[in-house]
């Protein structure tokens, strides 16, 4: 392992969430003794200063925001994730919200955060003098639903757009972390104008199947996410076409198995289709590097460990390693691990 990406929790080192309150010391005990064993093996700008302040001298690269993009969507606009506001006609389960206003109201003020965070790392003079600073996004890639539509063509172009076209934001950064996990078919919808959200704003729709059903790639068991390591490739040469070829960093990429208690540890721990996902898409991720000269720095794995997901809990596991969360915690490699130790031994993965 060349690396490994962890989060400070707000709570964890500023309780209150207000600096005048308080640091609290046991948690900046806990950060400073995490990354020592790592090393040996407004309020959001305080808590940013806090952290650059307490531990700047020994991490070399920060980001900021994890995922604004799901924070905002899954957030304010599907409900689905927390904050778990929304329009009531979009998900009956939201007890309040404004699909058509809140996600671009929480974009904002994110952006105004990370822009805080920044300026504090710029003025911080414990920070690691080689030290990075970024955000780290989810940009999904988009194929058009037919292929021979310009409307459907036009409508790629939009989702792409909405992904990644953000200057203010990317010159506010180091480099570009972005996370990889989803392609979608786009499509031109009926959009009723009654019933506005940020979704239909972009005046498209998300697909699985293109107009002739034929799915995007290979589906893990929930049918939440596909590998398509073509995408991978398609958005890296995106980004260094638009943006000069800025130093790019894959923050987390990974595929889930789906535990629903009916399988037994053994069958979990043959993990077939993980292997296959980073394979097929380290070697486009090669292609991109080599062939297209895109200038690619890291590949975080998502994730080192199972963990709880989102909405789904514990009932996903992207792991390496599987957790048995019934037995202590205990942790057992996946075979996905010694997969992945040859990988790191420099063995070659070919490229087609």
């Amino acid at each position: 392992m060349d690396a490994f990406r962890f989060s400070i929790s707000w709570a964890r080192l500023i309780p209150s969430g207000k600096v005048k309150d308080g640091v609290n010391k046991e948690g900046v005990k806990f950060y400073n003794a995490l990354i020592d064993e790592l090393i040996a093996n407004k309020d959001f700008r305080d808590f940013s200063r806090v952290c650059f302040e307490e531990f700047g001298d020994k991490v070399k690269m920060w980001t900021t925001i994890n995922e604004p993009y799901v924070i905002t969507v899954a957030g304010y606009d599907t409900g689905n994730k927390a904050v778990g506001r929304c329009s009531k006609w979009v998900n009956s389960q939201c007890q309040a919200g404004d699909s058509g206003s809140e996600p671009y109201i929480a974009s904002h003020h994110l952006l105004l955060a990370h822009a805080a965070a920044v300026h504090e790392f710029r003025k911080c003079n414990k920070t690691s003098k080689d030290g990075q600073i970024g955000i780290v996004l989810s940009p999904l890639w988009f194929e058009p639903y037919d292929s021979t539509s310009l409307e459907d063509k036009e409508a790629v172009k939009r989702a792409v757009a909405i992904e990644l076209d953000w200057n203010k934001l990317l010159k506010s950064s180091d480099f570009i972390g972005f996370h990889r996990k989803k392609c979608y078919i786009a499509h031109l919808p009926h959009v009723d104008p009654a019933r506005p959200r940020f979704k239909t704003d972009q005046q498209l729709e998300w697909r699985v199947t293109n107009h002739s059903n034929h799915k995007m790639g290979p589906e893990e068991e929930r049918r939440i996410l596909y590998s398509v390591p073509e995408g991978l490739r398609k958005v890296l040469n995106y980004i260094k076409d638009k943006y000069n070829n800025p130093t790019v960093y894959i923050k987390e990429n990974g595929i889930n198995d789906y535990d629903d208690g009916t399988k037994s540890k053994d069958e979990i721990l043959s993990d077939i289709f993980r292997i296959k996902y980073h394979e097929d898409h380290l070697q486009q991720l090669h292609k991109a590097i080599i062939e297209d000269g895109c200038d690619v720095r890291g590949y975080y794995v998502w994730s080192l460990l199972d963990n709880f997901e989102w909405e789904h809990g514990y009932s996903t596991r992207f792991g390496l390693y599987y957790v048995d969360y019934d037995n202590n915690l205990k942790r057992y490699p996946k075979d996905s691990v010694n997969w992945f130790k040859q990988f790191l031994s420099r063995i070659v993965v070919k490229s087609d």
